[in-house]
């Protein structure tokens, strides 16, 4: 765990981007943060893994909160 992270964040994601017409692996990676419609919310423990995730579908996702 890096210095900059507390345990136990969390940060919230919201998908504003549409699938439609982007690559599969851009879908997958929708899928597994938990969003698959527009303006749905999900609120994810703020790891690495989840950050390159989010950074992978910056244009798709809006992050709400970062706690």
């Amino acid at each position: 765990m890096s210095k900059t992270q507390v345990q136990g964040s969390t940060i919230t994601v919201e998908q504003i981007g549409s699938p439609i017409r982007r690559p599969s692996e851009q879908r997958a990676t929708l899928i597994g943060l938990g969003l698959n419609k527009l303006h749905r919310v999900r609120t994810l423990e703020d790891t690495p893994s989840v950050r390159g995730m989010i950074a992978k579908v910056s244009h798709l996702v809006r992050v709400v909160d970062g706690q």
